[in-house]
C-alpha cells in the first residue's frame, strides 16, 4: 500500500510542472490571428474613414459650386476641384486621402454634363420651386461633383488590397440660376 501511495506522489508531481509553460504557448499560438484580426478592423475603419473624407469633399465642393452659375466666365470649377482634392480653393498642401488628385473629380453642371451621361442637370422638375429668373416655374438647376477611380492603399504591406477601388463618390445640389 505504500507503494501504491509513492507511485500516486510521483505521477502527480511532473504533471504539475508540464503544466508550467502551456499558458505562453497557447498565448504565442494565438497572438498572430489575433494581431491579423485586429490589423484587419483597423484597414477596414480606416478606408470606412477615408470613404467618409471622399464624401465631405464632394459635398463641400458642390456646395460651393451651388452658389454660382455656370454661365458666368468666373465660374470657380477649377477652385472647387482643389476644394475636393486638398480641402481649400488653391490647390495647396496636403491632399486629403492618399493618392487623390485633381483629374479624378468630375464636375456636371446646366453647360457642361458630359462626366455624368444620362443625367439631366438643367430645368429639373421638382414640386416646392415656383419658378425664377431663367427657370420655368417647377423646376431647378443642379450642379454635380463626383469622385471617380479613387483607390484605396493600406498602411500594413501584408494586407493586399491593392485592386480595391472605391465606387463613384457624387454629392448633387441645387444651383443658383
Amino acid at each position: 500500500m505504500k507503494r501504491l501511495l509513492m507511485l500516486r506522489k510521483r505521477v502527480r508531481q511532473p504533471t504539475s510542472k508540464r503544466q508550467r509553460g502551456v499558458a505562453a504557448v497557447e498565448f504565442g499560438i494565438l497572438l498572430a490571428p489575433m494581431l491579423l484580426m485586429a490589423c484587419g478592423v483597423a484597414e477596414f475603419g480606416r478606408a470606412i474613414y477615408q470613404y467618409d473624407t471622399l464624401t465631405k469633399a464632394t459635398r463641400t465642393a458642390a456646395r460651393y459650386l451651388s452658389q454660382f452659375s455656370p454661365d458666368d466666365v468666373s465660374y470657380p470649377a477649377a477652385a472647387a476641384k482643389c476644394l475636393a482634392v486638398y480641402g481649400n480653393s488653391t490647390c495647396s498642401g496636403a491632399t486629403l486621402a492618399p493618392g487623390l488628385t485633381t483629374s479624378m473629380v468630375v464636375i456636371c453642371d446646366r453647360v457642361d454634363a458630359s462626366g455624368c451621361p444620362g443625367q439631366s442637370f438643367n430645368n429639373v422638375n421638382t414640386y416646392d420651386n415656383p419658378g425664377g429668373a431663367g427657370a420655368p416655374a417647377g423646376t431647378v438647376n443642379l450642379v454635380a461633383v463626383r469622385i471617380t477611380g479613387f483607390a484605396y492603399t493600406p498602411l500594413q504591406s501584408f494586407i493586399d488590397v491593392s485592386g480595391m477601388t472605391f465606387g463613384d463618390i457624387t454629392t448633387v445640389m441645387r444651383q443658383v440660376l
